[in-house]
């Protein structure tokens, strides 16, 4: 029997990308344009097929570098944005890539994970961003638990006071807590200069 590395995403993915909606583009979109030289490297953690985010942020002239832990999600990002790096791994073992960048982002992905594998993440995402670096990531500001409707998997969030915790032990500082048009809920970390 083999691994789904994917935590149940690989077998969903048809169906994530058939339903994917646009919202929380508009506030990706603003926040990298506002926050992050242009045309830098961003790494996309989780990025799924690629569309709607990393899509929105290359046409914005950003170079996208996606993870995402399902095969049939990273040949969709592949297809989509075929010059843009790619790997298939989970997120919470990635080196992302061996390199730093200057801005990372994480939507959708977060509080899918475990609590231990949520904290391993942000950590590993801290040690990646270079001075001064921005990382813009959602999950609910509340401490809740449900069951994704996709997967059937137990969904978490650790909530707000956690996460603003856990990235100031990780060297992180929380600049903003945004809301986009769904009324998701995004923490934006930056890392001291």
């Amino acid at each position: 029997m083999t691994t789904d590395h994917s935590a149940g995403w690989d077998a969903v993915a048809e169906r994530f990308m058939a339903i994917r909606s646009e919202i929380g583009v508009t506030l990706v979109r603003s926040w990298a344009r506002d926050s992050l030289p242009s045309s830098a490297a961003i790494l996309d953690i989780g990025c799924g097929s690629g569309v709607p985010i990393a899509q929105a942020l290359v046409d914005d002239g950003f170079s996208v570098w996606g993870i995402d832990a399902s095969p049939s999600l990273i040949s969709a990002y592949r297809r989509q944005l075929p010059d843009m790096p790619a790997a298939c791994e989970p997120v919470q073992n990635s080196d992302f890539f061996g390199r730093t960048f200057v801005g990372a982002v994480s939507i959708g992905l977060v509080f899918l994970l475990h609590a231990a594998d949520q904290r391993k993440l942000l950590s590993n995402a801290a040690s990646v961003l270079e001075p001064g670096g921005r990382f813009l990531f959602s999950a609910p500001r509340e401490v809740c638990e449900w069951s994704d409707t996709l997967t059937g998997r137990t969904s978490m969030s650790l909530g707000a006071d956690a996460y603003a915790a856990h990235l100031a032990i990780v060297g992180l500082s929380l600049a903003h807590c945004h809301s986009d048009e769904g009324g998701n809920n995004y923490y934006e970390a930056v890392k001291p200069i």
